[in-house]
């Protein structure tokens, strides 16, 4: 099972609340996502027309398919949602400060789906909390195992 994760994201932004979206994509991004050629850096996802669209999304193009046949790398993506979820997305991110961020890509019987976040971003003293309270677990297991 294929996954690209977004290790910046939970660092960065407060995760709120999060949903499972199908994605529209060509033959050679699904050979080359199922190859693991994608990174989620700096990606987000924008509602525009009552549908949500994925971007900054990169996806190398896939060494197998000719020039003709190949995709361009970061070409925006459209995300399949119910209509009630982009209902209640719209609304969310009207709100200041709640913006849409991918989580994750990965497979799922056969498909590609995009794990979307609701998130608040953080504040830098934010990070520096969950920093903290990260390395503060960490030593209670490790305190745990050498007994």
């Amino acid at each position: 099972m294929t996954q690209i994760i977004n290790r910046k994201a939970r660092h960065d932004y407060e995760i709120i609340e999060s949903f499972e979206a199908g994605i529209v994509l060509l033959g050679s991004e699904v050979k080359s996502i199922k190859t693991g050629n994608a990174n989620l850096k700096d990606s987000y996802a924008d509602i525009e027309n009552g549908e949500v669209w994925l971007y900054n999304f990169h996806i190398s193009p896939y060494k197998f398919a000719s020039e003709k046949f190949n995709h361009q790398p970061l070409r925006p993506k459209k995300l399949l949602l119910h209509k009630k979820e982009i209902a209640k997305l719209i609304g969310k991110t009207k709100e200041k400060g709640f913006t849409l961020i991918p989580i994750k890509v990965y497979t799922k019987n056969g498909l590609i789906k995009v794990e979307l976040a609701l998130a608040k971003g953080k504040k830098l003293y934010d990070k520096r909390q969950s920093l903290k309270e990260r390395e503060l677990n960490l030593e209670k297991e490790r305190s745990f195992k050498n007994l």
